[in-house]
């Protein structure tokens, strides 16, 4: 089984996206799991994350709704208000639903992401780990410092969205490779090799500006601890769902077995998100 362990559904006219607005046309429109199922069958895909795109927990409860009307969606990561003193019981009753499998921060959003060392924060990541709830964590890779030294502090599971986002376009790697190492070392977080495309030149990206970015992030996680997602519809700002797909298979070093492939393409996301539909 093939799992995408990070993509995305909305509806425009719920009005909570305030980041796609109609001067980013390819964006701005509905999309819902009729539009990406052709694609999951042509390329094997069976089950998928959708990962919340919108800081309300209206949107999360959009997701879930979306999640009760195809099997084509293992698990909702969503949002909660972390600055909400009721965060917890926002989180138990998303946690009534099968398909919460976990929640999203969105630390690529904050003014200074040097909150999430708060003692707020930290205290809430810590009660994510008591009840080894999945996090997952968006950030920049400008921002990891934050990161490596919130996970000093604070033992939880957690995936590192988007490789972080390095500066693909110009090929930079420092600090982002000893800081991806730094948090490679703490064993319950992994790393979705997801998102590259939209961080490297537009619509004129080639297979070699990806390779170095791939092949590091499998030296320090392993290949218990990484999984694919296609960033879908996000990744239409640069490439199509079937390209994204082919770049991630051949981006892989050469010397994986095919069960260490099929950790990547799957059986990591169940494991990590705890899903029923084991594989």
């Amino acid at each position: 089984m093939r799992i995408d362990a990070h993509q995305h559904y909305w509806k425009i006219s719920r009005n909570d996206y305030g980041w796609i607005t109609p001067e980013i046309p390819t964006l701005y429109r509905d999309f819902f799991p009729e539009h990406l199922i052709p694609h999951l069958e042509k390329n094997n895909v069976d089950k998928t994350i959708v990962v919340q795109a919108a800081p309300t927990v209206e949107e999360t409860e959009f997701l879930l709704s979306q999640s009760d009307q195809t099997d084509t969606i293992a698990g909702v990561v969503g949002w909660i208000f972390l600055e909400n003193p009721d965060y917890k019981k926002q989180l138990d009753r998303f946690l009534q639903h099968p398909k919460f499998v976990g929640i999203r921060v969105m630390i690529q959003d904050m003014p200074d992401e040097r909150i999430i060392l708060t003692q707020e924060y930290i205290d809430a990541f810590r009660y994510f780990g008591e009840l080894d709830l999945p996090v997952d964590i968006l950030v920049h890779s400008g921002q990891l410092s934050a990161v490596v030294q919130l996970l000093e502090k604070a033992t939880f599971r957690g995936v590192i969205d988007h490789i972080a986002k390095p500066d693909i376009k110009n090929g930079i790697r420092e600090p982002w490779k000893k800081q991806m190492e730094e948090i490679a070392e703490h064993p319950s977080i992994y790393c979705k090799v997801s998102g590259m495309v939209t961080e490297a030149a537009h619509n004129n990206w080639k297979l070699a500006d990806f390779v170095p970015y791939v092949h590091h992030i499998i030296k320090v996680f392993g290949t218990n601890r990484i999984m694919y997602g296609s960033d879908w519809p996000v990744c239409l700002l640069s490439a199509s769902y079937d390209e994204v797909v082919e770049l991630a298979e051949k981006a892989l070093p050469d010397y994986l077995t095919e069960e260490e492939k099929q950790l990547f393409f799957g059986r990591n996301a169940s494991d990590f998100y705890q899903l029923k539909c084991h594989i």
